[in-house]
């Protein structure tokens, strides 16, 4: 007997978009230097760990020589990254770490899971697999990857996974590459969605990542985000979108000038949005091609609002495609997904 599953078209492919396909493309597992205890310090990229004892990740280190360990500690392990994945997004996958991380690639904070005390909470069930943006790495030169992990209690550490540096697969074809490095300013002004470019003050936030890793912890409330593009006069012909990724809560974007689109609603005065589900899901606007500057500068601004914990545009694909090329990848995401719940409920003969 066949089991029919019915979705929703945006919540089908909402859950498709998770499962990425993924190529290794350096190998992370085996033997990282270790330090239990906790400095600062030991993140850095010119930290030296040659005296550090040595351990195997994935694994418990209760079962290498600290028994009853509970507390912070630190790995460390030093790769190489060809030049020839300059041009990939990649992803590093450290698998199941029990039971809260933060996580650097040369210095450079690159995401976490967890909360520490006093507002504790575990990610053992959290599957790391954290975007590590272009800029943050060395081609064909020494990188260095720093875990901090706290564990509660019972077993500690990277405990379970494929370890290592990852492509993906399955990304459209893009038209322009928004990652990278946007303008960012705390706060709400409704002016700024006019700005050509960025007042004195602003930062500079690569995206996409949650802007607590990039000096902004713990805040929650208003933001804007501004990226001056530049789309090729030979588009103009061309039906195209725009790609945010996923944006933690609340987003309402501008392109020059003009509203083309909004995912969840701004939280009236006293009104709690926590309990939703906007931060999960990918925000694809269509852009007016009567606004758009061909071959000239083009101003994209986001308002966005956390309600709690993480924020900002933090995961996904960022950039402009084609409507045909966002049709097709649409379909093909669907048609994966379905075709791993067909499997998931295949009846055992």
């Amino acid at each position: 007997m066949k089991v029919i599953i019915l979705c929703t078209c945006g919540l089908l492919f909402a859950i498709a978009a998770v499962a990425a396909d993924l190529k290794k493309e350096v190998d992370l597992n085996g033997v990282w230097r270790f330090e239990i205890g906790d400095n600062p310090a030991y993140a850095g990229a010119a930290f030296d760990d040659s005296r550090w004892e040595t351990i195997k990740a994935p694994g418990c280190w209760e079962d290498q020589g600290f028994p009853g360990y509970d507390g912070m500690a630190w790995y460390r392990k030093h790769f190489n990254v060809p030049r020839a994945l300059r041009e990939k997004k990649l992803y590093l996958d450290l698998g199941s770490i029990d039971d809260v991380d933060r996580t650097w690639v040369n210095g450079h904070l690159v995401n976490s899971s967890g909360r520490l005390y006093p507002e504790y909470e575990t990610a053992y069930a959290t599957h790391r697999l954290y975007y590590v943006p272009a800029e943050f790495l060395q081609f064909d030169a020494a990188n260095v990857v720093a875990v901090q992990v706290y564990d509660d209690f019972e077993s500690g550490g990277i405990v379970s996974g494929d370890l290592g540096l990852y492509s993906r697969r399955d990304l459209p074809e893009l038209v322009v590459d928004l990652s990278g490095y946007w303008q960012f300013h705390t706060g709400d002004d409704p002016a700024w969605r006019l700005n050509e470019t960025a007042q004195s003050g602003w930062d500079s936030l690569i995206v996409p990542l949650k802007w607590e890793v990039q000096g902004y912890p713990d805040y929650d409330g208003y933001a804007w985000y501004h990226r001056s593009v530049v789309i090729p006069a030979e588009n103009r012909d061309t039906r195209l979108i725009l790609a945010l990724g996923k944006i933690d809560d609340v987003d309402e974007v501008w392109f020059n000038g003009e509203r083309i689109g909004r995912t969840g609603h701004f939280p009236a005065a006293g009104e709690d949005i926590r309990k939703n589900d906007w931060w999960l899901q990918e925000r694809y606007y269509t852009i007016p091609p009567e606004r758009i500057h061909w071959g000239g500068p083009n101003l994209i601004a986001v308002r966005t609002y956390d309600a709690w914990i993480d924020g900002g545009i933090y995961d996904g694909v960022v950039g402009i495609m084609t409507r045909t090329t966002w049709l097709r990848w649409r379909r093909s995401a669907e048609n994966s997904l379905i075709e791993t719940l067909k499997r998931w409920f295949e009846p055992v003969e």
